[in-house]
């Protein structure tokens, strides 16, 4: 059942909504840091991630809620981009383990799960094989995105540091500068791949073509991941140059769904078209 409030919000099912709770208890727990907390805050970042897990198939199959249909909005796509990169994290994190990143990782999901909770969408038809494709390639861009601006970040505090010559804090960071700058690229690579797929099957799929935000956008974050990567290759970009680019690239691609949508469902109090 959704309740509607008085701010145009919606309240998820009361299952989805007990999970996501339980999920955002689990990340609180995996953001702590220091002495022994540290070993259950390890435990708690996969059961969470689990749970969020959960929440999302309740969330987005509509389980509980009035209308059926894949449920898609802002909110529910911010929190499978948090789930993605945490999941990416915790698969890297084997390797080199970084607990302060996973603090970060862990409020993020947690702020991520409530906010699917209580803004989770509107029932959305995935009509053709080729939408849905390009529903789930969409979600696969953000994330890969997600986590290349994750190690963005990282490569430049690593940069930072050897510039001022002081140590890396305990937990931010034990992977080589040059793995990292590889592995941020290749996570920018693999991203513009799909996100260039994903525009290809929208633009087959699209019967009458309107530049609207969402789609001025989407094409402005392409050109700027383009001539990422072709400035990476060509011309060997490297340090702030290329993230500030990937930044730009991830932030305009975060505003031709995520910021569109929210605007719709949040300030305008409009359904998702």
């Amino acid at each position: 059942m959704i309740l509607s409030s008085g701010s145009g919000s919606a309240l998820a099912s009361s299952g989805a909504a007990v999970v996501a709770i339980a999920a955002a208890a689990f990340y609180a727990v995996a953001a702590l840091r220091g002495g022994p907390r540290e070993r259950w805050a390890a435990k708690a970042l996969p059961a969470a991630w689990i749970l969020h897990l959960i929440a999302l198939i309740l969330d987005l199959g509509g389980v509980g809620a009035s209308g059926p249909g894949t449920r898609l909005g802002f909110a529910p796509m911010l929190s499978l981009t948090a789930w993605i990169v945490i999941g990416l994290h915790g698969v890297e994190s084997r390797f080199v383990p970084l607990p302060a990143v996973r603090g970060w990782l862990a409020l993020v999901g947690a702020l991520s799960v409530l906010l699917a909770a209580f803004y989770p969408g509107e029932p959305y038809h995935l009509d053709t094989p080729s939408s849905a494709l390009h529903f789930v390639l969409g979600v696969g861009a953000y994330g890969l995105f997600g986590a290349a601006v994750l190690h963005g970040l990282l490569l430049d505090a690593a940069e930072r540091r050897l510039r001022q010559k002081r140590p890396a804090p305990a937990g931010t960071g034990g992977m080589p500068l040059l793995q990292l700058e590889r592995l941020t690229f290749r996570f920018v690579e693999l991203g513009f791949v799909v996100l260039s797929a994903t525009e290809l099957i929208g633009l087959v799929e699209t019967v009458q073509w309107r530049w609207d935000h969402k789609t001025v956008f989407s094409l402005m974050s392409w050109a700027v991941f383009a001539g990422l990567v072709a400035g990476r290759r060509l011309q060997g970009w490297r340090g702030r140059r290329a993230t500030r680019w990937l930044y730009a690239g991830a932030l305009l691609l975060l505003l031709s769904y995520v910021g569109t949508r929210f605007v719709l469902e949040v300030l305008l109090a409009r359904p998702i078209v």
